[in-house]
């Protein structure tokens, strides 16, 4: 008879559904660049402290390192709409606490691609004199391609 493991402690961490790279997709398709901060071409890390309640909502967040010019409230709005899993909590409603980091990298501008080249060609079929169409008969048509860039 085996024996169960107890857990390793008494209250499970809250955890983002689909893990740490679903947290970053999250964050990535949600942040928008600030305009402020777009003018003054800032970047860097927003560190934010928020409370996540028994039902895995964000209830408080607050800006331990922050970049200003819009940056930190852009980070609060984010993490505002996180939604974690909690794992039973044995009738227990506990407050948990959690860090997370906002990067904020300036947005690179898109380099318009060098023009393309076209190859264009042509199909002609060649029309043989009265001398070489019986020489021709036998080989089939002959098609001449002209490639020009």
């Amino acid at each position: 008879m085996k024996k169960e493991r107890k857990p390793e402690s008494f209250l499970q961490k809250p955890s983002y559904p689909g893990g740490p790279k679903a947290l970053r997709k999250f964050l990535s398709e949600q942040i928008r660049y600030p305009e402020a901060a777009k003018a003054k071409k800032i970047e860097g890390t927003v560190r934010v402290r928020m409370d996540i309640d028994f039902h895995g909502h964000v209830i408080g967040t607050k800006v331990l390192t922050g970049l200003g010019y819009g940056c930190d409230e852009e980070a609060q709005r984010i993490v505002k709409l996180l939604k974690f899993q909690i794992p039973k909590l044995r009738k227990i409603r506990a407050t948990f606490h959690k860090t997370i980091n906002i990067h904020f990298h300036y947005p690179k501008t898109k380099h318009k691609a060098p023009p393309s080249q076209q190859v264009n060609y042509s199909i002609t079929k060649s029309i043989p004199t009265e001398d070489q169409q019986d020489e021709k008969k036998d080989q089939g048509d002959t098609y001449n391609y002209t490639i020009s860039f």
